[in-house]
């Protein structure tokens, strides 16, 4: 159904679990603003109740005031959770830096068998039966669930943006500079994502593919490369 499209995708982080939480509380805030004011706006057109003398009206100043601080702090207070939470680093078992180009992703597990690949979409021409046209590579990271897992991310020539929607994850890639994400992926699976900075012609074109399985099935494929 094509209302699904305007829904997020399942989350398969803690991460993303908390980002979609976060947007339903902010959603739900947002309808009841949208509501009573609808309400107010019919009730103002609706009735001929004026009065022509009347100057002030401390009670309903001090309520519009306070309500909207309140509501205000109803949205920062879960929002500064989520931050947090997402940035916080907890001793990664696997470092693996992602390196932007024009137009296709490098990878490198630097901490381990020094294991470095080029990871290109995958013409349409070749792609088998099943596969995702712009989405598959030829090359995806191998990743192992249920891992603390941090994303070094860097550009040798203009920013990109290293983003995968299920995991709760998007980070710039910029030239010069070295960025940092964590993620903890909670079950086994192909994910897909996109560079997310238009950075030029073929921006459309360097999709970012991962393989998550198990961390022995993992162990097994580092021995093999």
């Amino acid at each position: 159904m094509k209302w699904l499209n305007l829904m997020f995708q399942d989350p398969s982080s803690p991460m993303m679990e908390q980002l979609v939480t976060l947007h339903d509380h902010i959603m739900m805030i947002l309808i009841m603003i949208t509501m009573l004011v609808m309400y107010m706006m019919y009730s103002i057109m609706m009735n001929k109740m004026i009065n022509r003398f009347m100057i002030e009206g401390q009670m309903i100043e001090f309520i519009w005031t306070i309500a909207p601080a309140m509501m205000l702090i109803m949205i920062a207070m879960p929002s500064l959770k989520t931050l947090y939470m997402i940035e916080e680093s907890n001793s990664p078992l696997l470092t693996i830096k992602a390196i932007g180009h024009q137009w296709y992703w490098s990878y490198e597990y630097s901490d381990l068998n020094k294991i470095e690949m080029d990871s290109y979409m995958k013409p349409t021409q070749e792609l088998m039966e099943n596969e995702m046209r712009l989405l598959e590579s030829d090359y995806q990271m191998i990743l192992p669930f249920n891992t603390p897992i941090r994303v070094l991310t860097s550009s040798l020539d203009v920013i990109h943006s290293w983003t995968i929607q299920s995991l709760g994850i998007k980070i710039d890639a910029s030239p010069g500079r070295i960025n940092q994400a964590n993620m903890y992926i909670s079950k086994p699976g192909v994910y897909y994502g996109q560079c997310s900075e238009i950075c030029g012609a073929n921006h459309s074109f360097m999709p970012i593919m991962a393989e998550v399985i198990n961390i022995d099935s993992f162990m097994k494929w580092l021995i093999k490369n």
